[in-house]
């Protein structure tokens, strides 16, 4: 253990991985844990939010979702089922132009196919009459598999094609937002190999290229708001090696014990302890500049988010409000690991998430 890991709650680091993350008696399972689950069946939950457990399909959000870093940019690709729809959303930031390209085609939620696992084959998928999305998920050998088309009313298309290969150990919690109420999410850096095409110009993986798998499955809260940030690609202090961070804020009823923020190196991760996201303006009020503060109580996150350009999803309606802004830019500051050794992150890349839902 490193000079910090004293920050570091026991409860974060990784334990056996039980077969389900609900027991016999519809008890949901809390921590950190080692290797996949193969059972994630959570609408076998007891009362997990105070609705009838006839809605429970509807309170349930579940989610895979891929950042990819290239050479000239970073896609975001997701299929989402919230409950009341379903989500195909393909979102490109253009690292020369700062440009942000979106396609997102809604559909019923019975036709967004979340897996049911991550092992085996199982399958993640979209079919639409705009395009596709699917994940092939075999993690059990460290690998999955994206690829996808989507066009846009603007007329943009974007086809990807992705072999994913796992170069780092998982981040995998189960995090309580209630007594029974779970947010359980697995975090994996990847090598990716493949291409993606816009507009005809198309983009291959190069030896710096990094994805993040996000597999992503909850009970929100009926008034929900989380902050993100992370960055991947293969510079670590100057050096060829995989590297990526992940910091989340979420509503966690105890932010020490139960969180998911840690550093990937190639091989390896380090734990990190609960941050704070503060602003020099809203998101929603974003035109051409602002600036995150990303920090913790033991100056092993000092993290400055200078942001680009954004991704905006604005739905208000009778029974649900969203605001959902990804954000890309670049980052000064840094991380320290459990040893102390500060990783420097001015210049890389940056990408988060400021989400709010009403539901």
């Amino acid at each position: 253990m490193g000079e910090y890991s004293k920050y570091i709650s026991e409860l974060r680091r990784s334990v056996p991985t039980p077969d389900s993350l609900v027991d016999p008696d519809g008890k949901c399972v809390f921590g950190t844990f080692d290797k996949e689950f193969r059972d994630m069946d959570l609408l076998r939950a007891k009362k997990p939010t105070n609705a009838p457990d006839f809605l429970k399909s509807k309170k349930l959000t579940l989610w895979e979702a891929c950042e990819i870093h290239l050479e000239h940019g970073v896609l975001l690709a997701v299929v989402c089922d919230m409950g009341i729809f379903g989500l195909n959303l393909n979102v490109f930031y253009d690292k020369r132009t700062h440009a942000v390209y979106e396609w997102q085609t809604r559909v019923p939620s019975k036709e967004a196919v979340i897996a049911p696992n991550l092992l085996d084959g199982s399958i993640a998928e979209v079919l639409h009459k705009n395009g596709y999305i699917r994940y092939i998920n075999n993690f059990e050998i460290g690998k999955s598999r994206l690829y996808g088309s989507h066009k846009n009313k603007k007329g943009d298309f974007i086809e990807y094609d992705f072999d994913l290969t796992r170069v780092s150990l998982p981040s995998i919690v189960s995090i309580p937002f209630g007594e029974n109420r779970p947010l359980y999410s697995q975090k994996d850096l990847f090598a990716p190999k493949g291409y993606l095409v816009i507009n005809g110009e198309r983009m291959e993986t190069t030896d710096t290229s990094a994805a993040i798998i996000d597999d992503h499955r909850g009970y929100y809260p009926r008034k929900m708001h989380y902050d993100w940030v992370t960055t991947l690609g293969r510079e670590l202090n100057g050096e060829k090696k995989y590297f990526a961070f992940n910091l989340t804020r979420n509503q966690s009823i105890n932010q020490k014990d139960y969180n998911e923020n840690l550093i990937w190196k190639e091989g390896e991760t380090s734990l990190l302890p609960p941050v704070t996201f503060k602003r020099n303006r809203p998101t929603r009020k974003f035109v051409d500049r602002a600036t995150w503060l990303v920090e913790d109580s033991h100056d092993m996150v000092n993290l400055r988010f200078r942001i680009k350009n954004i991704f905006r999803m604005e739905l208000h309606a009778a029974v649900v409000k969203i605001e959902y802004y990804i954000t890309f830019g670049e980052l000064e500051g840094y991380l320290r690991d459990e040893d102390g050794e500060k990783i420097w992150l001015d210049g890389l890349m940056g990408m988060g998430e400021d989400k709010t839902l009403l539901l």
